[in-house]
């Protein structure tokens, strides 16, 4: 299984970088099996509110999470999940929120988190984790 993080969801959407929008649309189009991890579809909510003012509605934002729950499963975290955070918060010094993503996607047996936002983190147990827009 494959999930990727809140910045691969926001790019979908924004035209700044043309580059990054495009690998992303490919990557998400053609991301089988995904995942969407419940806190990467609630930072994308939110997140993408910032998008406003470049004509992205949050109804846009709605509509596309709709449609990514319709191809990809959705899995929330359970307490595990917390334990697993906690235990990468110590041995790896990552924040809360990016301990608790990289712990639901290995509690969730996710091989493969795309996000590029832990460059030099490596892989973390089974998990991979590979930034999709590095050159």
């Amino acid at each position: 299984m494959n999930a990727v993080d809140t910045n691969v969801l926001i790019y979908l959407h924004d035209p700044r970088d043309p580059r990054k929008q495009s690998q992303a649309t490919a990557l998400v189009s053609a991301l089988r099996p995904g995942v969407l991890l419940w806190q990467v579809a609630c930072e994308y909510v939110a997140g993408a509110r910032k998008l406003r003012t470049i004509g992205v509605s949050e109804a846009d934002i709605w509509t596309n999470l709709h449609l990514l729950q319709k191809h990809w499963s959705t899995i929330v975290p359970d307490l595990q999940c917390l334990d697993r955070a906690q235990s990468l918060m110590q041995q790896r010094s990552l924040s809360f929120w990016d301990a608790l993503l990289i712990g639901s996607a290995i509690e969730s047996g996710i091989s493969t988190l795309y996000s590029e936002d832990f460059s030099g983190v490596g892989p973390i147990g089974s998990l991979q984790i590979v930034n999709p827009f590095a050159p």
